[in-house]
């Protein structure tokens, strides 16, 4: 995994028109800090207009899938991401293990880990009890705990303290890190079988895959030669292009509505 991705204006111009020229072209993108800031409380966060109005023009345009890949449940990704009855744009939600797709019933499986997940989440949340400006969030196959706003040192003894219990009472469970968050599941899927699933779906050649974080990296790894990877902001990539935040992005996904769609 590299820190270096390809920054200058030509090597995305060029990024763009190989993706503009795609027979079927598949956007799909991660939420959280690549299309909306990242904020304290995280069912305030919304997609930027600028990035909202991109996305709408490209879900419009022929031969072309947007689709969103999150680690959030599929319950919270359509509520931030305000998906109306009628949109054109996928939801992929857990990492991959909850789908929506316009025109279909969401496909989800039954969770066969709801009692030891509910006892879990429980004995998490009795660990960080009195610990200002964390929390633990439910999640239909796990839970996450949340430190952005915690004390650094106490925050990493409580999120010792949980892996230890997960290990113990739930080794096989999947975990993920991220920007504040530590994550188990007892799904194995992430958004490389996420991506992958939207891209037998429809069909496309060409990906266009952008995150931000950690789990981002699994998707963006198993691009395909002729896709396109980018990483919104910084960190160690696997990703061949880099944009600085999530209006750059906007910005970018804008100039590639407008050459889709032979503007």
């Amino acid at each position: 995994m590299s820190a270096v991705a390809y920054t200058s204006p030509e090597g995305l111009a060029e990024a763009v028109a190989r993706a503009a020229s795609a027979r079927h072209l598949l956007i799909a993108l991660d939420f959280d800090g690549t299309l909306a800031p990242l904020v304290d409380e995280p069912m305030s966060a919304r997609m930027l207009p600028a990035a909202r109005d991109a996305l709408e023009r490209l879900a419009h345009a022929p031969a072309t899938t947007v689709a969103l890949v999150s680690g959030r449940t599929l319950e919270h990704l359509a509520e931030i991401s305000e998906r109306e009855p009628d949109s054109r744009i996928h939801l992929a939600g857990s990492h991959g293990a909850e789908f929506w797709h316009p025109g279909a019933e969401s496909a989800q499986d039954s969770d066969s880990d709801v009692s030891l997940r509910d006892e879990l989440t429980a004995r998490a949340e009795q660990i960080i009890g009195g610990l200002d400006g964390a929390w633990i969030e439910h999640k239909r196959f796990g839970f996450a705990l949340h430190t952005r706003l915690a004390d650094r040192e106490q925050a990493a003894e409580a999120a010792t303290r949980i892996d230890d219990l997960v290990r113990t009472e739930a080794p096989a469970w999947r975990r993920r890190t991220g920007q504040d968050i530590l994550e188990f599941a007892s799904r194995h899927e992430g958004k490389d079988s996420a991506v992958r699933s939207l891209r037998d779906r429809v069909g496309a050649d060409v990906v266009l895959f952008a995150g931000d974080d950690v789990t981002d990296e699994d998707a963006l790894a198993s691009l395909e030669p002729g896709d396109v990877g980018i990483r919104v902001g910084g960190g160690e990539t696997v990703a061949q292009y880099r944009v600085a935040d999530a209006a750059a992005l906007a910005v970018l996904l804008g100039r590639l509505a407008e050459a889709r769609a032979g503007e």
